[in-house]
């Protein structure tokens, strides 16, 4: 029986672009834009799961540290 979500924690790289790691799965993508990096997740979770077993939803959960003066 499959999940029927995976969830990614997306950052922006410090070399510019986005990193993707899927929690609870050694899944690791990146991309330079959102648009490439959808696509880029899509990619992954085919190549990970078997079609049976594969998430029927991917989550892209957005992660931003900002830093600011104290």
């Amino acid at each position: 029986m499959s999940e029927t979500e995976i969830v990614f924690a997306v950052q922006e790289s410090p070399d510019g672009g986005y990193e993707a790691r899927a929690l609870g799965h050694g899944i690791f993508t990146q991309a330079e834009t959102p648009e490439e990096l959808k696509t880029a997740a899509q990619d992954a979770v085919r190549c990970h799961f078997d079609e049976a077993n594969r998430p029927r939803v991917i989550r892209l959960h957005l992660l931003k540290d900002e830093v600011i003066p104290a």
